[in-house]
């Protein structure tokens, strides 16, 4: 019989989920890797070809200007498995803290810059080096996000909770709007030597927040009993590629689906303004409006994805926006700003959304915990290099007359089937228990120590 005397045995707690705090410091950190990657996209179609590419013909200083922008997608996977390694290796919270350290400082670095005319070559060389760092803390980001709140989410709710990743992503490309319709609206010549780089300076403002808001969140309770129960993979790449290349296939093949979203808020920006005759300020607002709207629709179809599964709405979302995309040209080739409106609110907000706000619970849940970091960082960043290079993709496809971007319509249309066929060969997991997702990591990692625990009596005979 014990004695009163005689302390109890000290009882570990339990990891505990947070995933109201866990959706918003994702909410946070997307905010500010989104609204510094697209100030550079609105800079890229408005100013950077002027101030680093300055060509006879513009039409070939607005390709190079893209081409920076698509350099970054070249780098995301790179910071996808690196940071994805480490994430899987150290923990979520550490790596995204570096993430958006290296973001916020790239992107303030950026503002700083000198133009060609200042310092020649040396000019655009120092930009694609800011738009690489940029890339590579992207690439870590949008994965580390979805890994961490999914892992914080309760069963049942993971979509709901995990959206809120891309609805960082709304709220980053609305601010990044807004903030440069001001910026527009100076003088072009203080535009140009001055007005450009507030948006790029204000970055350290959002930094700051979700900085200190992710220093104050707990590591997610799925990596600590990893770490305890001596799960994590030294090799997180190599084990992801061993057991479940298929998925990371489909990841990136649904990722190309973002290619919609490039062509709409980078290549739409250029030829509404520069083609169809729109103004800047008004096609920004319209952009801000329908993304903007897109804050509260993300939640509902990832909330409505918990209820009758992730497939049905990604497949709508590829097939609807395959179609809208015309609509939304047609309404810029009008000149009517109340059509563009319908049609961008039509393609972004309603259809777009349905992919946007599932993705990040999607994607994430393909994979075991031992590598889930890596799988999606790896899938998703590859998916999206093509989405990076697609405003210059569409800048060479646009054919001169009113009808000249019809090509651009068709590759977007293309992209989305791609995307489509991916999601309809992925498995459905919107009721799979947290602890069963990645089922062939799982199955494959169980076969592994059953062949290792029937050869050691085998050895030991010999």
């Amino acid at each position: 019989m014990q004695s009163a005397s005689t302390p109890e045995p000290a009882t570990q707690q339990a990891p505990r989920k947070t995933p109201v705090k866990a959706a918003l410091a994702s909410f946070l950190g997307s905010t500010l890797e989104y609204y510094d990657f697209f100030i550079y996209g609105t800079a890229a179609a408005l100013v950077f070809p002027h101030l680093f590419f300055p060509s006879a013909d513009p039409a070939i200083g607005l390709i190079g200007a893209f081409a920076t922008f698509g350099v970054a997608y070249v780098a995301r996977p790179v910071g996808g498995l690196v940071m994805g390694h480490f994430g899987d290796r150290l923990g979520r919270k550490k790596i995204l803290l570096l993430t958006l350290g290296i973001m916020g400082l790239a992107s303030l670095g950026i503002g700083f810059l000198p133009t060609y005319e200042q310092l020649g070559v040396w000019a655009p060389i120092l930009l694609v080096t800011g738009r690489l760092a940029q890339g590579f803390s992207a690439g870590a980001e949008s994965a580390g996000a979805s890994t961490l709140t999914l892992e914080h989410s309760p069963e049942g709710k993971r979509g709901f909770f995990t959206s809120f990743v891309m609805t960082g992503y709304a709220s980053g490309m609305v601010l990044a709007t807004l903030v440069f319709i001001p910026v527009t609206a100076l003088p072009q010549e203080a535009m140009m030597s001055w007005g450009w780089r507030i948006p790029f300076w204000l970055s350290i403002v959002v930094l700051a927040i979700a900085y200190w808001v992710r220093t104050h969140l707990d590591e997610t309770p799925v990596f600590e009993e990893a770490q305890e129960q001596n799960k994590v993979t030294p090799m997180p790449v190599k084990e992801v590629l061993r057991f479940q290349a298929p998925d990371v296939l489909r990841v990136a093949g649904m990722s190309i689906m973002s290619v919609m979203q490039t062509i709409f808020t980078v290549f739409g920006l250029a030829y509404a303004t520069s083609t169809a005759g729109f103004d800047r300020a008004s096609i920004l607002t319209v952009n801000a409006v329908a993304i903007g709207l897109s804050m509260f629709a993300m939640p509902l179809a990832a909330k409505l994805s918990d209820r009758i599964g992730r497939r049905p709405l990604l497949l709508t979302a590829a097939i609807g926006c395959s179609a809208t995309i015309f609509l939304y040209f047609l309404a810029l080739s009008s000149g009517n700003i109340v059509l563009v409106f319908l049609a961008a609110f039509l393609n972004m907000t309603v259809l777009y959304s349905g992919f946007n706000g599932i993705w990040p619970a999607f994607f994430a849940e393909q994979f075991a915990a031992p590598v889930r970091y890596t799988g999606m960082a790896l899938g998703n960043q590859l998916g999206l290099v093509l989405a990076g290079f697609g405003p210059m993709i569409a800048g060479m496809l646009l054919a001169p007359g009113a009808t000249g971007w019809i090509p651009v319509a068709v590759f977007g249309t293309v992209c989305m089937l791609i995307a489509a066929a991916s999601a309809f060969h992925s498995r459905e997991t919107f009721r799979t228990p947290i602890d069963e997702l990645g089922g062939p990591y799982l199955e494959g990692t169980a076969r592994r120590r059953r062949s290792a625990t029937a050869e050691q009596p085998q050895q030991a005979a010999l």
